[in-house]
């Protein structure tokens, strides 16, 4: 099975985008229709963040898939076919001011539009070490290995060492990159308000943030309607609020960038789960 599904993963790398997203929007639709529990979760936390209606839903369904298939093509493609398909980077000015002053820089990159692209683009400019969890799927392990890896874009694991190299990066003012939202282990994240809701958020990435040597972007893949490529946005952190917790903060800054495309953003991912023996408060 591991290995027909290899093939059929080489197989869609060839695929036009196009042809992909009209696969990944099938795909997506058929996830959604097949699973009542992932229907429930989506539709909940839509309801959660305030997008009851029908459109943001039907865009969303529609970007998981499109998010899952394009994988292959990212990972796989030469790079400067991949670098062809970012149009442009919004806030690129800023970066590259931070650079200049020397700064480490962390991306914070959400579950929004196509993360992975972000990471392919900063390391055609410089080198950026990305944090990950091994895929559940042990087929996708080499892929993700090939596709995270290779000039100037090196991947940690998620456990100390891996926390090591991304501070040994920091500390050459190289680049960072952290998917913020997602649930931390036990122990690794504190409660605070997401949506309206108390999610377990992780502390690492708000306290390489803290860092005086570090430049801190949220980043951003928008997804171009027909097959038009992808937009990075990157917006500087804001300052915290008086009494905001740093988690708090940074879920205050994700809200902030889902926004700026909501049905882009994974609303199927179980976001709010409780780590074992921990609850609100506690």
């Amino acid at each position: 099975m591991s290995s027909l599904a290899s093939l059929m993963f080489r197989a869609c790398a060839r695929l036009p985008l196009g042809v992909l997203h009209v696969l990944g929007a099938l795909l997506g639709w058929l996830m959604y229709l097949a699973s009542r529990g992932y229907r429930r979760q989506m539709r909940g936390n839509l309801r959660q963040a305030g997008y009851a209606d029908a459109a943001t839903r039907r865009a969303a369904i529609v970007s998981v898939g499109r998010m899952l298939v394009e994988l292959p093509a990212i990972w796989l493609r030469p790079r400067e076919e991949v670098l062809g398909w970012v149009k442009r980077i919004e806030g690129e000015a800023l970066l590259d001011a931070a650079r200049r002053e020397g700064k480490g820089i962390l991306f914070l990159t959400p579950h929004q539009g196509c993360f992975e692209i972000t990471a392919q683009a900063a390391a055609a400019r410089f080198p950026i070490t990305v944090l990950y969890r091994a895929p559940r799927l042990r087929f996708l392990q080499p892929f993700l290995e090939q596709g995270r890896s290779g000039r100037n874009l090196r991947h940690a694991a998620a456990d100390f060492s891996g926390v090591r190299e991304l501070l040994g990066a920091l500390r050459r003012g190289e680049t960072v990159g952290v998917l913020p939202d997602q649930v931390p282990g036990e122990g690794e994240g504190a409660w605070a308000e997401f949506f309206g809701r108390p999610a377990y958020t992780m502390t690492l990435a708000m306290k390489l943030a803290a860092r005086p040597d570090c430049a801190v972007f949220l980043a951003f893949g928008e997804r171009l309607p027909a097959a038009g490529g992808y937009v990075i946005h990157l917006r500087p952190l804001d300052p915290r609020e008086e009494g905001e917790t740093p988690e708090r903060h940074l879920n205050r800054m994700l809200e902030a960038m889902v926004r700026l495309c909501p049905g882009q953003y994974l609303w199927g991912y179980n976001r709010y789960k409780q780590p074992r023996a921990r609850h609100p408060g506690g």
